[in-house]
């Protein structure tokens, strides 16, 4: 008669068991592609992050206060040469001439009137008459992504920090990797991603960069944090019948 015996692991073995099934996790996520491997994509670091011009953008008609990438008419009345079509920058200035560098972000049409009647008085313009019209105005959309509490898409007026919106997006999760926060950029028929350590900027050690209209904001996956979890979870599961076994082999 042949008897079949089945060997049950000690304690000792069983907590090997779950030492080599945490080394497993650990290993599992060690070979990560690096950032910027797609074509056409340029990884860069925050300084090197260059400002998205008026063409990278698609105007389309809204409302009334004055905004980056806002096409107004303006109405220099009795001298039409002065007179023409501007859009507002993504940095929310113009440049108009006789008086250079103009300021619109934030305005009404009333209050730009004013400061261009105020600007042409201090040329030849004799009693300068301006009228603003806003005929486009653009939506902007800035996305937020990746391990975030509430990702989404959001309307902004102009400019915001990254900090601000990774705040839109209701905050990091519990499984954010902090310091691989990614921005992508497209600027003419270049992306670039910028990688950021919003702990750091949390902290007080590097600036808050500008986060521009149609960039795109990826929260980092921490791998790490889910490893220590699923590890926790694996002691937690086999820790009763750890204990089971170790009354039944101490009997």
């Amino acid at each position: 008669m042949t008897v079949q015996v089945t060997r049950v692991p000690t304690l000792q073995n069983l907590r090997k068991i779950i030492a080599l099934a945490a080394l497993s996790l650990l290993a599992a996520c060690a070979s990560t592609p690096p950032l910027g491997g797609a074509p056409g994509s340029q990884v860069t670091t925050a300084a090197e992050l260059p400002v998205p011009t008026v063409a990278d953008f698609a105007p389309v008609s809204t409302d009334a206060q004055l905004r980056p990438l806002d096409v107004l008419e303006v109405v220099l009345f009795g001298i039409e040469d002065l007179s023409r079509t501007v859009q507002v920058g993504a940095n929310g200035t113009f440049t108009y001439p006789l008086i250079g560098s103009v300021s619109a972000i934030g305005r009404t049409p009333e209050e730009l009137g004013i400061e261009l009647e105020n600007r042409f008085r201090q040329t030849y313009v004799l009693n300068p008459d301006v009228t603003v019209r806003v005929t486009a105005r653009a939506q902007q959309y800035v996305t937020v992504g990746g391990e975030i509490a509430s990702p989404g898409r959001f309307e902004i007026d102009g400019p915001i920090t990254l900090m601000e919106a990774v705040a839109m997006g209701g905050g990091l999760d519990e499984y954010a990797a902090r310091d691989e926060v990614l921005v992508f950029r497209t600027v003419g028929d270049d992306r670039y991603i910028g990688v950021y350590n919003v702990e750091g900027i949390q902290r007080g050690n590097y600036a808050d960069p500008t986060v521009y209209p149609n960039d795109i904001v990826m929260v980092g996956d921490s791998p790490g944090r889910r490893r220590l979890e699923r590890i926790l979870t694996l002691t937690t599961a086999l820790s009763a019948p750890l204990v089971i076994l170790e009354r039944v082999l101490t009997q």
